[in-house]
């Protein structure tokens, strides 16, 4: 099963991080690459996240860890146990997609 290593500003980093996972040997997954083009010329964030499986979380948050802090970085990204869950702004982004198709539905 994958779990989330790390949650980019936006896809370029995700790329960057997965980048770097992998040349530790590390096989990433970068997912988000459709979510972010739901939001149209709007640059979204919070929706890359890069995923490694199971065995390999533990290394994989050192490393970005260890990226984090050589990339200057003030904030933490790395997600931790308690961060496993969906975004925030998706959650807000599919509450309001929601309300608009049900909005539509009555119109039509």
């Amino acid at each position: 099963m994958l779990q989330i290593a790390y949650r980019a500003r936006d896809i370029t980093e995700a790329h960057i991080v997965a980048g770097l996972l992998e040349a530790n040997g590390i096989e990433a997954h970068v997912g988000g690459h459709y979510l972010q083009g739901a939001m149209g010329d709007i640059g979204a964030a919070g929706f890359s996240n890069v995923h490694v499986d199971d065995e390999d979380l533990y290394r994989a948050r050192q490393l970005v860890s260890e990226y984090e802090q050589t990339s200057g970085s003030s904030l933490s990204r790395a997600a931790s146990d308690q961060e496993d869950r969906p975004d925030h702004y998706a959650r807000w982004f599919l509450l309001a997609l929601a309300i608009v198709a049900l909005i539509l539905l009555q119109i039509y």
